[in-house]
């Protein structure tokens, strides 16, 4: 059920008719909440429409149609037919609308077809710029739409136009852009919750002290979600701040005015201290997903080799610590692997030809211990294998599954065959979770001393000791 509903998406590239409809809902429905949002004067306090529009058009390319535009510009002709008498001053004001939306959905479109976001899903200083002039684009035409429906003259409409636009753009569309469904259910720590209550208290602290700089008091907070917290996470917040003091202020109860009345000035620079405020979190949060991604890309460099995406040995010695600490005592065989003769392959057919040998070895290795053990690459042709074996004679079987399995699959290169053999000698022990590394180390010099009897035996042979006997496979006779 939860799987279902994190796969649902409103808008799908192979079904227009569906696209249409969504497109027609959700901008009837944010446009009715926008003119709920209303002032007594005509224009809304607080618009959210032109901000989730902008944003669905910039995630969805296949959406980026003169057709679906048209449909959300009909819609909005549509409700004002409905509730307004605005007459011809919709087709305008509407278009003003349509504006933002297109400006800021092609910019952002520019900016993945240049792949300039390629890492990120937004980045955060561009999308404020493009905000800034889709608003400024917005005002002009919707000021001169708007004159003539209320009691205010073109400027000071041009500042609430351009202001409001502007900072529901900045919270908004990065919103969109990054909201996603949890595709599990998210527990939180108490102590996890902590940034969420700072930014309450701070925002409480806003309405009791008041005043221009009260409107700052969530920043801090805000970075501390943004450091705590995924980016889709920290837009969210991010939005919901901003748009609670945007309303704060409307409605004084945060009061800015110190006991002038509220002016459109004053609202004017409320929204952009907020929108200037709001984009500070998300380029914080923006950055540390940045940071974080390129230690997880040094970590993975560090855990695998490159060469035959097989743990390397510091890999190897990471992911036994995380075996011990989930798992209890075991019965743990560690072998070791040396491709016979391998520095002939390099002087006969070129070092190239070496490391498409390094790389088919492992990879077949890989195939024949599956799930059941840790393969890594421990340096130039010699390789280990770390398998919960049960007893030594089932980790002995496994190598010997191995060792055949490397002679009876012949290497390709350039249209020569190539024979390859592997010596490999075992070590067999039980381990509990907290020593498993001491008896990993402890295993591997025992394995070490086998692989030396195996290939001092003559090669292509697997050893071991199984009990108080020393054991070696040796191959078949005409293999």
């Amino acid at each position: 059920m939860r799987s279902a509903i994190a796969s649902f998406t409103l808008f799908r590239p192979e079904s227009p008719l569906r696209n249409a409809v969504g497109i027609f809902l959700l901008t009837t429905l944010f446009y009715f909440i926008g003119a709920e949002l209303r002032l007594v004067e005509a224009l809304s306090l607080f618009w959210p429409l032109n901000g989730v529009m902008a944003g669905v058009f910039s995630r969805y390319l296949y959406l980026n149609r003169l057709r679906y535009y048209t449909v959300s510009y009909v819609a909005m002709l549509m409700y004002d037919a409905v509730t307004t008498n605005w007459g011809m001053a919709s087709l305008v004001i509407n278009a003003s609308n349509m504006v933002f939306i297109a400006t800021v959905a092609l910019l952002v479109l520019r900016d993945k077809r240049l792949m300039r976001a390629a890492q990120e899903p937004i980045n955060a200083l561009r999308l404020f710029n493009y905000c800034l002039v889709a608003a400024l684009l917005c005002a002009l035409l919707g000021a001169t739409g708007s004159d003539g429906i209320d009691s205010l003259t073109f400027w000071p409409l041009f500042a609430d136009w351009f202001s409001e636009q502007f900072s529901t753009g900045v919270l908004i569309v990065p919103c969109i852009l990054t909201v996603k469904i949890p595709e599990r259910f998210i527990r939180f720590r108490p102590e996890q919750l902590l940034p969420v209550l700072a930014l309450i208290v701070s925002v409480a602290a806003s309405v009791i002290i008041g005043g221009a700089g009260s409107l700052a008091f969530p920043l801090p907070a805000l970075i501390w979600c943004a450091v705590r917290y995924s980016l889709p996470a920290t837009c969210l917040l991010t939005f919901v701040t901003g748009a609670a003091e945007i309303i704060l202020v409307a409605n004084s109860v945060i009061d800015i005015a110190v006991d002038a009345p509220l002016s459109t000035p004053m609202m004017f620079s409320a929204r952009l201290g907020i929108a200037t405020m709001a984009i500070c979190p998300v380029m914080v949060s923006v950055s540390v997903a940045a940071i974080n991604s390129l230690i997880r890309q040094v970590s993975l460099r560090a855990d695998y080799d490159f060469l035959t995406h097989v743990y390397s040995r510091s890999g190897l010695y990471e992911a036994l610590k995380h075996e011990g600490a989930h798992r209890h005592s075991r019965f743990l065989t560690v072998m070791l692997l040396d491709i016979d003769y391998f520095k002939s392959i390099n002087d006969n057919y070129g070092h190239e030809c070496g490391d498409r040998v390094l790389a088919s070895f492992a990879q077949k290795v890989q195939q024949v211990v599956g799930e059941d053990g840790l393969v890594a690459r421990m340096g130039g042709e010699e390789f280990a294998v770390v398998v919960n074996s049960g007893d030594a004679q089932h980790g002995f079987t496994l190598a010997e599954r191995i060792r055949l399995s490397i002679a009876n699959h012949p290497f390709t290169w350039r249209q020569q065959t190539l024979y390859l053999t592997v010596s490999i000698g075992l070590g067999s022990g039980k381990s509990e979770s907290w020593e498993l590394t001491e008896v990993f180390n402890r295993l591997m010099a025992e394995a070490d001393d086998y692989l030396y009897r195996s290939k001092k035996a003559g090669r292509n042979r697997t050893s071991a000791r199984l009990s108080a006997d020393l054991i070696v496979a040796e191959p078949e006779r005409g293999a």
